[in-house]
């Protein structure tokens, strides 16, 4: 009887623990989340896809759903989804960003200036507390390439000279 109650306690526990993991990413707009680092700064990271991109996909349901992802996510950044093919205007820092083309797969500006021209899908763009492009990343990321990406970003180790390579090879899951 005892040994049934410590189990039960202990499942209970462990729901517990998994269910205050495991959020979902609130996924902003561009100007939301430029709106909200002016009342809270925060790291923002945009996750630059298209509609057609495989890997987005896989990186949406795999990466971005990963409870440990989703929590650094939703606690240390604003994360944006911005659609590389979108074709609403944006605005920012007095710029008007559209996209102009005609048909399909036509590229925002946006897409172009915060991938510096480098177009690939998925890439993700991270920006610092006053807005300003700190890198991109292009490619697919696993959670376990995302979360010492992120780490690292969120500490701002890429100020302070700290080699990213050498980083992610000591980067120890959950303990940074």
């Amino acid at each position: 009887m005892k040994s049934l109650k410590l189990l039960t306690i202990i499942g209970i526990l462990s729901l517990t623990v998994y269910s205050s993991m495991a959020q979902e990413v609130k996924w902003y707009t561009f100007q939301e989340a430029i709106a909200l680092n002016q009342k809270a700064p925060r790291k923002i990271l945009i996750d630059v896809y298209t509609d057609w991109c495989g890997w987005c996909k896989v990186m949406d349901k795999e990466t971005f759903q990963n409870p440990l992802i989703a929590k650094i996510l939703s606690e240390k950044y604003y994360p944006v989804k911005f659609n590389a093919e979108s074709k609403e205007p944006i605005t920012f820092e007095g710029h008007t960003f559209t996209n102009e083309g005609q048909g399909n797969r036509s590229t925002h500006q946006l897409a172009v200036a915060l991938l510096n021209g480098k177009l690939s899908y998925p890439s993700i763009v991270f920006m610092n507390e006053k807005n300003q492009l700190i890198t991109a990343v292009p490619g697919f990321q696993k959670p376990d390439q995302m979360e010492p990406l992120l780490i690292y970003i969120w500490n701002s180790l890429y100020e302070k000279n700290v080699d990213f390579q050498e980083y992610s090879k000591n980067f120890i899951s959950g303990s940074n």
